[in-house]
């Protein structure tokens, strides 16, 4: 039996994954990646513990601009997971399930994490 003539099933570098697939796996690496995040609040509430030097050393490292940048997007994918995961709630309950409404509740909760992240950071630097 040959197969040489049979053609190749797509592959992700030929398929257009659909945008309610990229938001479910964005929800599943948002996860992972607010595991990282809680380790660098853990560091700090450690050396808040820790004494007046290790908060001194933890506030140094923490407000550099290049932290400050990966606590921004933290905060942001942070807020993606909250508003994914309200997103689903209502799926449980039934609703939203057209793909009409699931494009438009997925486009609704990227717009609501840049909001609710843009907020944030205002009234933390107030």
């Amino acid at each position: 039996m040959s197969t040489d003539n049979r053609p190749l099933s797509p592959h992700l570098q030929v398929y257009r994954l659909p945008f309610t697939a990229l938001t479910s796996i964005s929800h599943r690496i948002s996860g992972v990646l607010l595991s990282g995040g809680a380790l660098v609040l853990v560091y700090w509430v450690v050396a808040t513990a820790a004494g007046p030097q290790a908060y001194a050393t933890a506030n140094a490292i923490l407000g550099s601009l290049p932290v400050q940048v990966l606590l921004f997007a933290w905060t942001f994918v942070l807020f993606y997971h909250l508003c994914n995961g309200i997103r689903h709630l209502f799926w449980d309950a039934g609703y939203g399930l057209s793909l009409e409404a699931a494009q438009r509740s997925g486009q609704t909760v990227i717009g609501a994490a840049v909001a609710l992240t843009l907020l944030a950071w205002l009234i933390a630097l107030v």
